[in-house]
Formats: structure tokens, C-alpha cells, sequence
């Protein structure tokens, strides 16, 4: 997990000292007698009591590898244990939630109630960081608490201004400790919308017209930082483990069918066909849409030739054009002048 003051997962841009307005007057470095009533909930209970809805169980684990695409023998048979990722699911309350006297505290509730009566009413999750102490193994039944680690002083993001909070979660599997679970949300108001900005259904002047909107930028690291190389220099790579073989893809640290950590590249041959997709209609986000209007544009998720599937842009047809099956050729696409990206234009005939 990053130190406060840091770029987040999210990939918004945190800053703390600076003179950056929220929207309602207020600057980033200004005394902030909020923070000091924040910090009193520092080591108080975000849950007490926990319980596991479920033992765990092997029908999960199973649900949870097809979904994951996670063929290890390790999670299969009568010595299968559960992914190690898993290690939150068994503590979720579901639609239900947890019974009356567990779960969620009081002091967590009342730290929330304090954000949003001061205007942070926004929530969005930016990271969270696990570590594991043992296996869970189908029967264990699971134990949960948690504690409210830290608040954040007041940060400015491009989202707006708000606070940081982080939780540690201690799981325990009969008792004994199983891993920790870390987890951070921010708290924000949303920055104030700039008057100048255009309304979609308005038209576009031949300002906005010329400066045309960017795209997120990746958020690149240790593990996948080989694959943006790859694209770099206009190659597609995909991960391929050393012990047996098997492609993978997104990039891991390591295999989902041996667990194996070693692996090397091989470079995709481009072709590949729609195995599914969808038509984003809102929000409106002009930079993923060719017109530069908003939308509706299609997101597919293309099966390559490997047999490894990818997410990107079908370009060379309209949105309503794309189907499932449609043949696709790997192109790069400059979006900008710093972001270059794997597209995929439809096969002529296709």
C-alpha cells in the first residue's frame, strides 16, 4: 500500500501542502479542525465479531476459478485449498449482510456520519493490500475483526477533496490467524465542475474540438511493466510459464495452472476474434469514442489467436457493427502524444 501523499492505485493525483482549491473556497494546507476529531477513531473497531457466512467450502473455490480463469490443481480434489485471493470473500455479509451485533462497528459508522455531514459524501475504493499466514482449507470456519488503521489528512484528488481511510481486517480460520486485509477508500466532495466545460449535447466549439480528451493513463508496475514495454515497441506480449508452458494473460507474478514463478514471452500474432462485448452508452467519455462526442462506443474482449483474451477498442467498424465472432487484427493506436495502445481493426469481409 502507498504512503498518503502518493499517486493511488486509482491513478488520481494526490497532493498534500499544495495550494489547490476544493471547489467550496477551502485550500488544501488550511487548518483543518476536522482531521483532529478524524484521528480520534485511530485504533478504534471497524468490525467486531465477524463471522464467516459460509465455512469455506469448495463449491466457492470452484465458482471463483472458472471466474478467474485459475486452473490450478492446488484448488481441485480432496487436498484443495482455497486461492489465497479469496481470503476476503468468506468474510462478506452478501445482500443480507451480517447478523444484528456483528459486522460493521458503531465508531466506523460514526466516522462515516462525521465525513459526510462535513460534505464528503463521495466513496470510492483506491487500494488494498493483503498477506497471508496459512491456507484456508474447505471446512475452516472463519473469524473476523477489524480495526480503523489510519485517517489521511486532507488530500486533494482530480476527484475533489477528502480523506483517506484505511482498515486492517485479522481473518482467522478455526481460530488461528489466517492472513490481513488492508483496505482504503477516500471520502471526498467532488471537485466543482468547471463553467467552461461543454455539456455533451452541446455543440462542440473548434476550441474543444482542438484540444481533444485524454485517456486514463495505465497504471504500470513491476508485474506488467514488460507487457507496456512490449507495446512500446509494437509487440504484444504474452506471459508463458517456464514449468508448463501455459499462456497467460493479464500478466501475474505467477502461474495459474503449476504456480510455477518463472516464466517467459511470446509475442501474439495479432489475430484474434470477438469473444464478447458491450456498448457503453453512459457515462459519455469523449476520449474512447472515435467521433469525439461522447459515445456510444464498444468494448470487446477479444480472444487471440493464442487462446489467451484481452480487453480494447474495435475500430474500423461502427459500435453497432461489432458482434460476437467478428475477425480482428491487432493494430497500435497513438491516443495522444504519450499514450500509445493495442487496438483491434475488424477484418475486411468480416
Amino acid at each position: 500500500m502507498k504512503p498518503d501523499g502518493q499517486d493511488g492505485q486509482d491513478g488520481q493525483d494526490v497532493r498534500d501542502g499544495q495550494d489547490v482549491r476544493d471547489g467550496q473556497g477551502m485550500t488544501a494546507d488550511a487548518p483543518d479542525p476536522l482531521y483532529e476529531r478524524l484521528t480520534a477513531y485511530a485504533g478504534r473497531p471497524a468490525a467486531t465479531a465477524g463471522t464467516g457466512k459460509d465455512p469455506v467450502n469448495l463449491p466457492m473455490i470452484r465458482h471463483w476459478c472458472e471466474a478467474m480463469g485459475d486452473t490450478s490443481p492446488a484448488y481441485q480434489g480432496p487436498d484443495a485449498v482455497a486461492p489465497p485471493t479469496m481470503l476476503q470473500a468468506w468474510t462478506m455479509g452478501g445482500l443480507a449482510g451480517h447478523p444484528r451485533g456483528t459486522g460493521r462497528s458503531a465508531a466506523y459508522d460514526e466516522l462515516l456520519g462525521l465525513l459526510d455531514g462535513a460534505g464528503y459524501t463521495s466513496v470510492v475504493a483506491t487500494d488494498c493490500e493483503q498477506e497471508y499466514l496459512r491456507p484456508l482449507r474447505p471446512g475452516d470456519r472463519i473469524t473476523f475483526d477489524a480495526v480503523i488503521e489510519a485517517v489521511s489528512r486532507r488530500k486533494t484528488t482530480k476527484l475533489g477533496t477528502g480523506y483517506f481511510v484505511t482498515t486492517r481486517m485479522d481473518v482467522r480460520a478455526d481460530g488461528e490467524p489466517a492472513g490481513t486485509h488492508r483496505f482504503r477508500i477516500l471520502k471526498y466532495r467532488p471537485a466543482q465542475r468547471n463553467p467552461e466545460q461543454r455539456n455533451p449535447k452541446q455543440p462542440r466549439t473548434a476550441k474543444a474540438k482542438h484540444e481533444a480528451p485524454l485517456r486514463p493513463r495505465p497504471v504500470i508496475n513491476r508485474d506488467n511493466a514488460g507487457f507496456w514495454a512490449g507495446v512500446a515497441e509494437h509487440r504484444l506480449l504474452i506471459q508463458r510459464c517456464t514449468g508448463c508452458a501455459a499462456l497467460r494473460f493479464p500478466w501475474l507474478p505467477g502461474c495459474n495452472a503449476c504456480a510455477g514463478q518463472e516464466w517467459d514471452t511470446v509475442e501474439a500474432s495479432g489475430e484474434g476474434t470477438v469473444f464478447s462485448h458491450v456498448v457503453m452508452h453512459h457515462p459519455s467519455f469523449p476520449a474512447f469514442d472515435p467521433s469525439g462526442e461522447g459515445g456510444p462506443y464498444a468494448v470487446a474482449l477479444i480472444e487471440l489467436a493464442e487462446g489467451v483474451r484481452i480487453v480494447g477498442n474495435v475500430v474500423g467498424v461502427p459500435y453497432d457493427k461489432v458482434r460476437i465472432g467478428l475477425p480482428v487484427r491487432l493494430e497500435f493506436l497513438r491516443t495522444d502524444p504519450d499514450l500509445e495502445l493495442p487496438v483491434f481493426r475488424a477484418s475486411e469481409g468480416g
